[in-house]
């Protein structure tokens, strides 16, 4: 077994086990009146939703990505433009200091 299916297998178990912590958590604050317990499970139910964050957070950070993602926002832009610029500007861009005006 390579190590991304251990790895998405542990998280997918993770997962689970914290659906069902989170569920039943739920059922105690809809079945019970007392403010203390109701308290106590919405906290539960904090925690479980901060684990799993977590978990998916560490499984995005070591599992390789299928395909790298293209840059979003003014980053995306600017690779836009310089894909598109003739080579010569490309080369004066980087001159001047990489595009940002500076000579």
């Amino acid at each position: 077994m390579s190590q991304t299916q251990t790895l998405t297998e542990w998280r997918e178990r993770l997962l689970s086990k914290l659906m069902a912590a989170l569920d039943a958590a739920w059922e105690t604050i809809d079945a019970n009146d007392d403010p203390a317990a109701v308290r106590k499970a919405r906290d539960r139910a904090k925690a479980c939703a901060e684990l799993a964050a977590a978990a998916r957070k560490v499984a995005a950070l070591a599992l390789p990505s299928a395909a790298p993602r293209p840059a979003t926002g003014l980053a995306g832009l600017v690779e836009a433009a310089q894909a598109t610029q003739p080579a010569p500007a490309r080369k004066l861009d980087q001159l001047k200091g990489g595009g940002r005006g500076r000579l």
